[in-house]
């Protein structure tokens, strides 16, 4: 799965056109789905008026040939007004962002996310990460509202998540209505624990590096799928784990970094947003080096 930057001009206002084309060559390399206006997106610095206009230009680029979700998020008014935009728009579906800043309670964050699906006909992802830890029964709670049809973890906590599923499971059974949610390993460059989420039965993970080497996410999809578990290996040591230690250099190099990526392959995307910085030169020559050194395995 697909998470497009969102092109800036160098004076920080948006490129809608750098981003259209950006997102066509997304949407050509073949991905289950674009979900776009994220965290990789740089959802934070947008505002309602941007949002809407990154989220019509996606949808217009996609052209119906891949699904187009949004990320919506802050608190549930603006969630749900977001939500709407997106719906607007001719979005697929959402993906419902931890709300912002405060650690609530199970029964506020349920309320929350329901409240955000019942304002939408779309399919909705939930996604937990930071402030948001649920409990089983509230993931199994929200599983249980129609058009919530996945969870996204980006915790990374196994242990949990295989008590979520679980727990989901048993609410399938007391329930037969309830559809089979998809989860996701939603944690930064999400390869580098595939193998451990694969192995809990959590087959689907989100790619920032399909943004700027799609060629290389695709390569190393194929292997863990095939269960060449050599070429697996190959690929984690030899490109996911020294990208993962050059982004840890950095603080927000989890955005900056995979924008940068973007720029290396020849789109003209531009700067990261205030409070994030672009990454040091050195570590783009590093990025580089570490792509081209990704190319030549398998």
């Amino acid at each position: 799965m697909s998470f497009p930057v969102t092109a800036f001009q160098p004076d920080g206002t948006l490129n809608l056109a750098a981003y259209r084309v950006h997102v066509e060559d997304q949407v050509a390399a073949g991905p289950a789905a674009i979900f776009v206006a994220c965290g990789t997106g740089e959802f934070f610095s947008l505002d309602v008026e941007e949002y809407g206009q990154v989220v019509r230009a996606a949808v217009e680029a996609a052209n119906g040939r891949r699904p187009v979700f949004a990320g919506v998020g802050y608190g549930t008014t603006l969630a749900i007004r977001l939500a709407r935009l997106a719906e607007e728009a001719g979005v697929q579906g959402l993906l419902i962002l931890p709300p912002y800043l405060v650690h609530a309670p199970q029964e506020g964050l349920v309320a929350h996310y329901r409240a955000v699906a019942a304002a939408t006909d779309l399919p909705v992802i939930v996604y937990q990460r930071d402030n948001v830890r649920l409990t089983p029964q509230a993931a199994a709670e929200l599983v249980a509202v129609p058009n919530v049809v996945g969870l996204k973890d980006g915790l990374g906590d196994l242990d949990l998540l295989q008590r979520i599923s679980g727990a989901i499971r048993d609410a399938r059974r007391a329930d037969p209505s309830i559809a089979d949610p998809v989860l996701l390993n939603g944690l930064p460059t999400a390869e580098m624990t595939a193998l451990a989420y694969w192995g809990i039965g959590v087959r689907s993970y989100s790619s920032a590096v399909f943004c700027f080497a799609p060629d290389i996410a695709l390569a190393f999809n194929k292997a863990l799928r095939a269960g060449d578990l050599t070429l697996v290996e190959a690929y984690l040591d030899g490109f996911f784990r020294p990208l993962v230690e050059l982004r840890a250099r950095g603080a927000g190099y989890a955005v900056s970094l995979v924008k940068a990526g973007v720029r290396l392959a020849g789109f003209e995307v531009g700067p990261v947003r205030r409070p994030l910085t672009d990454p040091r030169p050195e570590h783009v020559r590093q990025l580089r080096d570490i792509i081209a050194a990704g190319r030549v395995i398998g």
